[in-house]
C-alpha cells in the first residue's frame, strides 16, 4: 500500500513526522513495499478550511526532515497540497497514472471535532482527496494542559487505521474523521488501548470570545481568546461527548453539502 501523508500544521509539525513513523513502521499495513510519501505545507495553515491557490505560484522544495522522513514541502494550503500531489508530484516519483491508496491528513495538534472539520485544513486536505477519488484518513490529536506525547497519539491513530483497514481498502471517495484523546506525558495509563466510537460531527455552534486591546498607534483590534473546543450545546450521541469520554473517535464525512431532504420543497416552489 502506498500512502500519501499530509497536513495543516506544516511539513516539520510534530505531528506529521510521528505519524509517518506510525504509517512507516513494521508491521506494515498493507504487506512489503509500503511508501509513505509526505507532501506538506511549508508553513503551519491551521484553520485555513478549504481555500486553494490561483494567483500566485505553487513552490516546491524537497524535506529530509530526519533519517526517516523526507518529503516535499509546498508553499501553499493543504487542498492544494492534495490537488498538486495528486495531479503532479504523485505521478512525477510513482509514474504516469498512479495514484496512492490512500491519503492521510494529520496527525493535526488540536481535535478536529464537531463544527471544526468545517475550518479545519486537515479535514478539507482529506476532503479534497476524497473528492478526487482516492480514499482518506484525516487525523486530529486533542491537546489537553499537558505536554502531549505525539507518538503515542500516533500509535493510537495507526491501531485505529488498522481497525478501519481491517474491513478491506475504503472506497474511493470515502473520508474519515479519527479524533484522539489527550496523550500527555505526565499521564502514566497513556500508552492502554482506548476504545472506538463511530459518531457524528455535534452540529452545534462554537462560544466565540474575543478580547478588545488597543494598540500603541491608538488602533482598537480584537484577539480570539477561547479555545475552540468550547461548543453551544454538545448532544450525548455526538463526536465531541465521546471524545471527551475518552474515546477514539471516528466520523464518516462527505463533501457534498446539498441538503437533498429540501429539493423538493425548492423544485416545488421555483420550477412550478
Amino acid at each position: 500500500m502506498r500512502l500519501l501523508l499530509t497536513n495543516d500544521d506544516g511539513i516539520h509539525a510534530p505531528g506529521i513526522i510521528a505519524l509517518h513513523h506510525a504509517l512507516a513502521a513494521e508491521p506494515a499495513i498493507g504487506g512489503p513495499g509500503d511508501e509513505v510519501f509526505p507532501v506538506a505545507p511549508l508553513t503551519v495553515q491551521s484553520a485555513t478550511s478549504h481555500g486553494v491557490t490561483f494567483h500566485t505560484p505553487l513552490m516546491v522544495s524537497p524535506v529530509t526532515v530526519n533519517d526517516r522522513m523526507r518529503g516535499i514541502a509546498v508553499d501553499a494550503r493543504p487542498a492544494d497540497c492534495v490537488k498538486l500531489a495528486l495531479t503532479c508530484l504523485w505521478p512525477e516519483r510513482f509514474g504516469e497514472g498512479s495514484r496512492p491508496d490512500l491519503v492521510v491528513s494529520g496527525m493535526n495538534a488540536g481535535a478536529n471535532c464537531g463544527i471544526n472539520v468545517i475550518y479545519s485544513g486537515t479535514v478539507a486536505a482529506a476532503l479534497e482527496a476524497a473528492f478526487l477519488g482516492v480514499p482518506s484518513i484525516a487525523v486530529s490529536l486533542m491537546i489537553g494542559t499537558g505536554e502531549p506525547d505525539y507518538a503515542c497519539g500516533a500509535a493510537h491513530a495507526r491501531r485505529a487505521i488498522d481497525a478501519i483497514l481491517a474491513h478491506g481498502p475504503l472506497e474511493p471517495h470515502t473520508c474519515l474523521s479519527i479524533n484522539i484523546p489527550p496523550c500527555e506525558m505526565s499521564n502514566p495509563a497513556r500508552h492502554e488501548p482506548l476504545p472506538l466510537a463511530v459518531r457524528p460531527m455535534n452540529t452545534h455552534g462554537l462560544q466565540d470570545g474575543y478580547e478588545r486591546r488597543v494598540s500603541p498607534g491608538g488602533e482598537v483590534y480584537y484577539w480570539a481568546n477561547r479555545s475552540g473546543l468550547e461548543f453551544r450545546q454538545t448532544d450525548p450521541d455526538s463526536d465531541v461527548h465521546a471524545l471527551f469520554d475518552g474515546h477514539i473517535t471516528v466520523t464518516p464525512l462527505k463533501y457534498d453539502l446539498t441538503e437533498h431532504d429540501h429539493l423538493h420543497l425548492w423544485r416545488g416552489e421555483l420550477e412550478s
